[in-house]
């Protein structure tokens, strides 16, 4: 199953409705398509038909390939069949597969038995499939045998493949609307488009993933509302949201990337292929920051920041990002790795994020980012027992995606990812330990109690308890999936959700805390993409963040060593970073390589550049800065209604 909850599609409309333009959107993404093109090729006296082939031909990218089936129409199916889980094929079209079905060249033919292989090799199909196919049950029926013969065969094909299908959509008139599964929802097909900007809603085959996940403890269990989220606009709730509470009225049903998903259709599995930032643009940003007219240097190692907001927004001179939102993730662990807590002390901590209060609120609402508190699924001892169960980390991977899919559709251009649950220090450990060959001792910072006192006897039961889990766990396999569910806990899985969906949404995430690294290091089985969509302000001290990052490559932005929770290390280096792209992108460049001319019209500012000669009278109010000419025995002329002034700028007299 793909990423996004389907492997084959067909896509249905009339002609020049755009079905091949939406069918070629929806593996934009893909890095290799193979074209199965049915159609024979054009006769030397049909000049207009062969203009279109030459049209379909021109917009195929470079990377893709074009495979020929006109020679044998029973090939298809073969094709179809041994196409690998890796594989990304586009048929265009089923109309011109039956023409050389019906052709008289390949007759007798069974149609029936040929298209009955067909929806079988559909069905049966393990790579991402997307067939294009003329809608012909609308038109009247044809007046001779052969036109009627050919409605006849490419609507049974029609009807058998779009019940092979998992999907399959209708495009009228440049607008798509699903048929299977679910209610047909209408969606703009744009011509040339990618899938970032075909959108239709999502569903997915009903035998992907779990019917329903038996989480207990987190709303991942159901496809239920989001929490609620607190903007800058509104007043912080007075109470702790319940998780029916949906105050921006944002369903679950949200797209991932192009194609349709339901609440159970989603699969997240090793080796998904998900967009990657633009690998050009982030490069000539930086290169565009040497021409800049600025005085000095330039701006230091920042330049990272706005090579990374260059290459995630696909521009040279990239926007700051105006909406921000905070997700933060409250999940408690059980056992030795919330030794040193005060019991209670993260919920309170939730509840203050929630009313408003705190200093992640507090930096939330200067910075004017939206603050969205999540409860993740309480994670049992990892000493002892896995953390969650495979149901458990499935139905919470899904639900992080739909987090980052929900603000994606909310207009959220960055996400930031913290952590307020007890334990989550020694769970992001045990995840490093498994994945990085870490040992627990040197990526478990000291426990500080809140009186300020080092407690050494906590720090070694968090250590203890990370060394047993790891004990337990030695014969386990190191799957992602299978570190979630023994080591990594619900907030780790949820947030693992969130950096998946994110990059397929192509929104940047900005981590901060041992959490979101801790995700970022899982994400590299499912999705190596994911880590190139993510920013590190700074590491803030902690060794879990510091190894983390060397091994993602991630190299923060700032040393401040930050330690203000999880979360608000990153608020507090949002604005600093704003202002680094708000420059970058205003500056322009400088005078010596095109980028102002001499002469340029007067302001009303004051002029400091080099003046005009000065005439026998004061030529302008402006102040003068230039220097003065050396004095003579008397007294230089001025202009009238001043005092002459000496050498030294003094006033005489």
């Amino acid at each position: 199953m793909s990423v996004d909850g389907w492997h084959t599609v067909l896509v249905l409309g009339g002609i020049r409705s755009g079905k091949s333009e939406f069918a070629e959107s929806l593996v934009a993404d893909a890095p290799t398509v193979r074209y199965v093109a049915t159609a024979a090729d054009a006769p030397a006296e049909d000049a207009e038909w062969a203009a279109r082939l030459a049209a379909h031909r021109a917009r195929r990218p470079e990377t893709w390939t074009t495979e020929e089936t006109a020679d044998d129409p029973r090939r298809l199916a073969d094709v179809i069949t041994s196409a690998g889980p890796n594989e990304t094929l586009l048929v265009d079209d089923l109309g011109g597969w039956a023409t050389v079905l019906l052709d008289p060249a390949h007759q007798p033919a069974d149609d029936t038995a040929t298209i009955a292989e067909l929806a079988a090799a559909v069905r049966s199909c393990s790579a991402r499939l997307v067939l294009v196919s003329p809608e012909v049950g609308l038109s009247l029926v044809p007046t001779t045998p052969l036109g009627r013969a050919f409605t006849d065969a490419l609507g049974a094909a029609n009807r058998a493949v779009a019940d092979a299908c998992d999907a399959v959509v209708l495009v009228v008139a440049g607008q798509a609307a699903w048929l299977k599964p679910g209610a047909p929802q209408p969606a703009t097909v744009p011509v040339q488009a990618g899938p970032a900007q075909a959108n239709p809603t999502q569903a997915g085959p009903p035998q992907a993933g779990p019917t329903r996940a038996p989480a207990t403890g987190g709303p991942a269990q159901a496809p239920e509302p989001s929490p609620d989220v607190l903007t800058p606009d509104t007043p912080p709730p007075a109470a702790p949201a319940t998780a029916g509470a949906e105050p921006n009225g944002t369903a679950w049903a949200a797209p991932t990337m192009a194609l349709p998903m339901v609440a159970t259709g989603l699969v997240i599995q090793p080796g998904m292929e998900l967009p990657m930032p633009d690998e050009y643009t982030g490069p000539q940003a930086i290169e565009r920051l040497a021409t800049l007219d600025v005085p000095g240097a330039g701006l230091g190692v920042l330049e990272r920041a706005v090579g990374f907001a260059a290459a995630t927004q696909g521009t040279v001179t990239p926007a700051p990002w105006g909406s921000v939102r905070v997700l933060l993730l409250h999940g408690d662990h059980l056992g030795g790795a919330a030794a040193g807590t005060v019991a209670g002390e993260s919920a309170r901590r939730a509840r203050q994020a929630r009313a408003g209060q705190g200093a992640l609120a507090r930096l939330a609402a200067e910075s004017g980012a939206e603050l969205q508190v999540v409860q993740a699924p309480e994670s049992a001892p990892m000493e002892a027992e896995p953390t969650l169960t495979g149901e458990q980390v499935e139905a919470a991977l899904r639900y992080g995606w739909r987090l980052a899919e929900e603000a994606a559709d909310a207009g959220v251009r960055l996400l930031v990812l913290g952590a307020c649950g007890a334990g989550t220090e020694a769970a992001a450990a045990a995840v490093l330990v498994a994945t990085a060959g870490a040992e627990a001792p040197a990526v478990l910072r000291r426990v500080v109690t809140d009186s300020g006192e080092i407690d050494d006897a906590a720090w070694m039961r968090r250590c203890a308890a990370v060394r047993d889990a790891l004990h337990r766990t030695r014969h386990s396999p190191r799957s992602a999936k299978d570190v979630l569910a023994e080591l990594g806990g619900g907030d780790v899985a949820v947030a693992t959700g969130v950096l998946l969906g994110a990059t397929a949404r192509r929104v940047p995430v900005m981590l901060d805390g041992p959490v979101g690294v801790a995700a970022a290091m899982v994400t590299r089985d499912l999705a190596g993409q994911a880590r190139h969509w993510c920013l590190l302000a700074d590491h803030g001290g902690h060794p879990a963040v510091q190894l983390g990052a060397d091994v993602l490559g991630l190299t923060p932005l700032l040393d401040l060593r930050l330690d203000l929770g999880e979360g608000a290390n990153a608020l507090a280096a949002l604005p600093l970073l704003r202002s680094v792209l708000a420059l970058a992108a205003a500056l322009p460049a400088h005078p010596s390589l095109g980028g102002g001319e001499d002469g340029e019209p007067e302001t009303d500012e004051p002029d400091f550049g080099e003046p005009e000669p000065a005439g026998p009278g004061p030529t302008s109010t402006e102040p003068d800065f230039r220097e003065p000419e050396p004095a003579g025995p008397g007294p230089t002329s001025t202009g009238p209604g001043t005092e002459p002034v000496d050498p030294s700028g003094r006033r005489a007299g």
